[in-house]
């Protein structure tokens, strides 16, 4: 039997169902029985990725259980003892105490009740020498009953040195159509279905938001900074100042939000928790979780809110070229189309990079304000001016 056959001989693992390559490969290794002691798992966000590494593990750990259903229930919802998730806790980095002990100490212990442990560590892109040579001895002679499923949206920034020792699996960007056939599904208008579909660049969890009401109140804070900067002023068009506060605003909202739900989850736990230093304990590992799923929650609108202006001013581009068949926002190419009349698309380009360089600046902790700030004084120079001159 080819190896094609033998992957097709079990049930696809949930989430590759769009992803040959990830199908094949991990069919093949459960019908085989040979799993790889370390995965990992490379493609755009919103693709399946997590979905897949959450089906995989449950399928490991169900492997000979007294009773796979419940392993594999328990697995999926994340309550089996022997599956570990590993999240940074840094908003941009994974730290050495995200591995040490989750990791590196608790691949040395034998298994609760599987034959197998589970480890699925998210966004590994962010891990820094120190973290990965933390990681290394248990990536390279692993326990025999351990698995490590690393997940990351950006492979090029993966160390060599953990690259090298997983097997990749690869999922590609989701087809504009497919997103869009989903969304209609959901009950999604059909324009804005391909609308969303097209913006989000494979990522299916991203056209899911752009396509809710939060994520039209984005698309419309968004408009309304790059409206302002082909007026060429620094004035939103109902004469405000800063068109780009909402943005930031909309990110304090998520902010909030996050910070709430962590202390909901808080107040449920420590209900029936006595007072005491164990009480103390779990009170500053909720307030550390919510000031960390806080800031990441703001940074994940301030990034997709960056990203939407160089797609927006992108289209800008497609328009003035004549190529407004490449625009993604087919419904919003026609507003564009007056803006985008007699513009340098040399001006036009240098913009989207701007944009681009903004959202890449938040990773380093730079004040949003002033970045923002900056960008919409520097895109109303380039997209505001006449259209001869240089781009700067």
């Amino acid at each position: 039997m080819t190896d094609l056959a033998a992957a097709s001989a079990v049930p696809s693992v949930p989430g590759t169902e769009d992803h040959p390559q990830a199908r094949m490969i991990l069919s093949a290794a459960l019908a085989g029985g040979d799993a790889s002691h370390a995965y990992l798992f490379h493609g755009p966000a919103g693709v399946g990725k997590r979905t897949a590494a959450r089906a995989f593990a449950a399928e490991l750990l169900s492997a000979g259980a007294v009773d796979p259903g419940a392993a594999t229930h328990r697995a999926l919802a994340g309550t089996h003892p022997d599956l570990t998730w590993v999240r940074p806790t840094g908003a941009h980095v994974m730290r050495t105490e995200d591995v040490a002990d989750p990791v590196v100490a608790a691949a040395t212990r034998t298994p609760f009740e599987s034959t197998r442990r589970v480890f699925v560590l998210e966004r590994v892109d962010t891990m820094n020498d120190e973290v990965a040579n933390r990681l290394l001895k248990t990536l390279e002679e692993p326990a025999s009953y351990v698995h490590l499923i690393l997940l990351t949206d950006a492979l090029g920034q993966v160390l060599p040195t953990v690259v090298s020792r997983c097997q990749l699996v690869r999922f590609d960007p989701l087809p504009p159509a497919r997103i869009a056939e989903s969304l209609v599904a959901e009950g999604v208008d059909v324009e804005l279905a391909g609308a969303c579909a097209r913006l989000a660049l494979g990522n299916g969890a991203r056209a899911r938001f752009l396509a809710s009401e939060d994520g039209a109140a984005l698309r419309a804070d968004v408009d309304r900074m790059v409206a302002a900067a082909l007026r060429g002023g620094g004035r939103a068009e109902d004469g405000s100042l800063e068109p780009w506060r909402g943005l930031l605003e909309r990110a304090e909202e998520r902010r909030e939000a996050a910070e709430e739900r962590i202390a909901a989850e808080a107040s449920e736990r420590l209900a029936s928790e006595p007072k005491g230093r164990e009480r103390s304990a779990i009170e500053k590992h909720f307030e550390d979780a919510a000031k960390r799923e806080g800031r990441r929650a703001r940074t994940e609108v301030l990034d997709l809110g960056l990203t939407l202006a160089a797609l927006r001013l992108r289209d800008l581009l497609c328009l003035a070229e004549g190529a407004a068949g490449a625009a993604l926002d087919g419904a919003g190419a026609g507003a564009l189309a007056e803006a985008a009349e007699g513009r340098d698309p040399r001006r036009l380009r240098a913009a989207v990079e701007r944009c681009e360089d903004a959202r890449m600046s938040l990773e380093l902790n730079v004040s949003e304000d002033l970045a923002l700030e900056a960008l919409g004084f520097r895109l109303a120079r380039l997209v505001g001016a006449s259209p001869t001159g240089s781009a700067g």
